[in-house]
């Protein structure tokens, strides 16, 4: 089964390209002075629009199948399963040295 080719790449879609191509060179151009001035503008108004698409799919259970498919791989791994067990000893030996800190100095 062939794949529907994009939009873009048809004819259409490169007349389409090109036409906005050529009104985006002769805008800046003709008015060059106006968009330079706006500049900083429109640098504060992309951070928004980066935030949205870069960061898209945090946060709607897009992740939920990932978690289960590493978790059950995990299982499986004996290699990972010794790191994550001594990842969980210094992490314990690490809160028990803080809190042996944390005794000694209300002692003295």
């Amino acid at each position: 089964m062939a794949q529907k080719q994009s939009f873009w790449f048809t004819s259409n879609g490169l007349a389409v390209l090109t036409l906005i191509g050529a009104a985006s060179y002769f805008l800046l151009m003709e008015h060059r002075q106006h968009l330079f001035q706006f500049l900083p503008f429109l640098i504060f108004l992309l951070c928004p629009l980066m935030h949205i698409f870069m960061h898209r799919g945090h946060g709607h259970g897009g992740h939920a199948e990932h978690v289960d498919h590493d978790q059950q791989n995990s299982q499986n791994d004996p290699g990972y399963q010794a790191g994550y067990e001594a990842g969980l000893r210094r992490r314990n030996e690490h809160d028990k040295d803080r809190v042996d800190l944390v005794e000694d100095q209300r002692n003295e």
